[in-house]
């Protein structure tokens, strides 16, 4: 199996930062995408920010300019910057991680299980 454990979720006061991980474990052999959601109370999942293997990424319009993704190939873990937060970006956020798990395996995508976030003065 694969497991994605978030971690750096907080109370912050807005304007202020967080960095969100992500670090995935068990049988990796290749980890594809990435990315981060959130999920508000009574609202839909929405993406915040991709990034493929390469380093290529991807920002909801919403966080552009604020929030920062990027990964450790090595250490099988992802990141979220997010400066100047605001109180609307209050949610739960949540990895995810395309993987194969052998050389000829087909790629799935694990979900990890969240971390909170609130702004709030």
């Amino acid at each position: 199996q694969v497991q994605l454990v978030e971690s750096g979720g907080g109370l912050v006061q807005p304007g202020g930062s967080l960095r969100l991980s992500c670090a995935a474990s068990g049988i990796i052999f290749r980890i594809n995408a990435m990315g981060w959601y959130r999920q508000a109370p009574g609202k839909q999942r929405e993406l915040v920010a991709t990034i493929t293997s390469g380093g290529s990424t991807n920002y909801a319009d919403s966080v552009k300019g604020r929030f920062t993704i990027s990964r450790d190939n090595a250490k099988n873990t992802l990141y979220l910057q997010m400066n100047s937060l605001k109180p609307e970006d209050a949610a739960v956020y949540i990895c995810n991680a395309d993987v194969a798990r052998s050389p000829a395996g087909r790629l799935a995508t694990y979900w990890g299980q969240g971390t909170q976030v609130t702004v709030s003065s």
